[in-house]
Formats: structure tokens, sequence, C-alpha cells
């Protein structure tokens, strides 16, 4: 049976216009389709085993589709590609997440310092699949349920961070009420406190919290974030500065850095952070 219409594709992601992965792309819909043909199978034959519709499959062999990972370990096994489809994984792995969570992941990726500070929600970093979803859920103008579906497959992708070594430094910084506001209700929230008191116990990370009841804050100009290169160069972005592009330049970075340093100062130690989260989950 086709899941074409059911709900969320499994089959993959539609290609953006202009996207860099399109060669890339094309080609593993080329390599599908030549291994389909030399399998002796029309496409409504192997559409019907794979379980999609034979439009979805033509789109694939083109190249305007992006295939899952699961469909690319399929398509391999039923067309006994000899691992040659299936070696493509990593690449339409990469290829499937947006432009702008692409090139974001890489230099998460290249970072060996991260200073992070969220004042609306958890930061993508540490949010749980669950809570991710939630807010994109509640995007306004809504999202379709696919695109929903591939913004929280791309934010969970960045979590990788967490796995590399050598391990980068992290710091966050999350304001009080991001602790306490139930997106995706209060079983999602428990959960996303759960995680965020097991990623506080890393030794490459530290966690703080951001009282609500203080009178002075360096943070009211909204989000920083400063990633740190181990070449020695540096790039940051915040919401209040510099009409919220990114910037490289020392004295730009010099600002932010200043910010977040009193921020930082005025948060909680990390201690009594991670004792406020416990308390915080505790009431829910």
């Amino acid at each position: 049976m086709s899941n074409e219409n059911e709900g969320v594709d499994e089959s993959g992601w539609d290609l953006e216009p202009g996207d860099e992965s399109a060669p890339l792309v094309e080609a593993v819909g080329r390599l599908i389709k030549f291994c389909r043909e030399q399998a002796g199978m029309r496409v409504a034959e192997f559409a019907q085993i794979m379980g999609y519709g034979e439009d979805m499959i033509r789109k694939i062999e083109r190249g305007a589709r992006i295939p899952r990972v699961e469909f690319l370990d399929r398509a391999d096994d039923v067309l006994h590609a000899s691992g040659h489809i299936r070696a493509f994984t990593e690449d339409m792995e990469r290829a499937q997440y947006p432009r702008k969570v692409r090139e974001l992941k890489e230099l998460e990726d290249r970072a060996v310092e991260l200073l992070l500070y969220s004042n609306h929600n958890i930061h993508g970093l540490l949010q749980t699949p669950e809570y991710a979803r939630a807010l994109y859920v509640m995007r306004q103008p809504s999202l379709a349920p696919e695109v929903v579906e591939r913004e929280t497959a791309a934010r969970v992708a960045r979590k990788s961070i967490f796995d590399r070594q050598p391990a980068p430094t992290l710091s966050f910084v999350q304001e009080q009420v991001t602790l306490e506001r139930p997106y995706g209700g209060k079983m999602v929230l428990r959960r996303q406190l759960e995680h965020l008191l097991e990623v506080g116990q890393l030794r490459n990370v530290t966690l703080q919290v951001m009282p609500t009841d203080l009178e002075e804050h360096a943070g009211v100009h909204g989000l920083i974030e400063v990633l740190k290169f181990v070449d020695g160069t540096a790039v940051g972005r915040s919401d209040g500065a510099f009409n919220a592009r990114p910037v490289s330049s020392l004295r730009d970075l010099q600002i932010l850095e200043l910010r977040y340093g009193m921020i930082r100062a005025q948060a909680l130690p990390p201690r009594e952070s991670l004792a406020f989260i416990e308390q915080a989950l505790g009431e829910l």
C-alpha cells in the first residue's frame, strides 16, 4: 500500500529551488533508476514493492526529491545494488535538511567553544524531539506536516555535537520562563527538563538559569550565540545587535562576548541552576 497521502511521506523531502545539493541528489536518482532497470523492474513494480506511489518514485529518480535513509536502505536491498545505493546515506542525510540548518550545523561541527543564551524557549541544541516538534507545530502561519517533520529532524540532527570527540565546550544560559512554559504539554516539558538535567552532568557543558526576579539583566537585547573555532576566528549573532546578522569582526564579537559574560555572571551558578531545574521538574 502507498503511504503517499497518509500524513507525512516517509520517502523523503522535495528539493528546495537553488539547493547546492541538487547535482548529488540527481546523481543518486539516476543511480536508483539504473539499478531498477538493471534489475528488470518497471516503475510500477518497484513502487509497489517499496510501498510508494509511482509519481513519488519518478520524482526520486529524476532528482526532484531527496530520499530518506530508510528509502535508500530498502531500495538497495530490493534492487540488489550491493551497497552502491546505501553508500550515499551520509550525503542524503545532509541534503535532506534545509539549507540554513545545514550551514548552521557545519559551523557547530567546527566550533570548539559555543556561548549560547536563550530567552523564549529552550535552545535548539538542548531540545528533545517532542519539544522541538511542539515549537514548529505552533508556528503561525501554520506549517505543513511534512515541513514540521523535516525541521524537527534537522534540529535533532544538530544534537550530534554532544557526541563529538574531542568534545567542544558548551555554555548555555536559559531564562527561567523557558523552564516553566509547557510547550506541547506538561509531559513534553517534564521530559525536556529531565533531558536538561542529563546534559547538565556532561563535563564539557555548563548550564545556567537566569532568574526572572533580577532587577538588572544584560540580556535585554535577546538571544546571543557565539561560536569559536580552532584557528582563533569566531562568528556571533544576537537578536538585538547588528540587525540580527551574523558577525565575525573582532569589535562586534567583543560586544557580544561582553554581554554574554555579564549574563553568565548574573545567572545562577551551574550547581544552583541544576537544583533549580530539579525543583521545577518536581513541581510539574
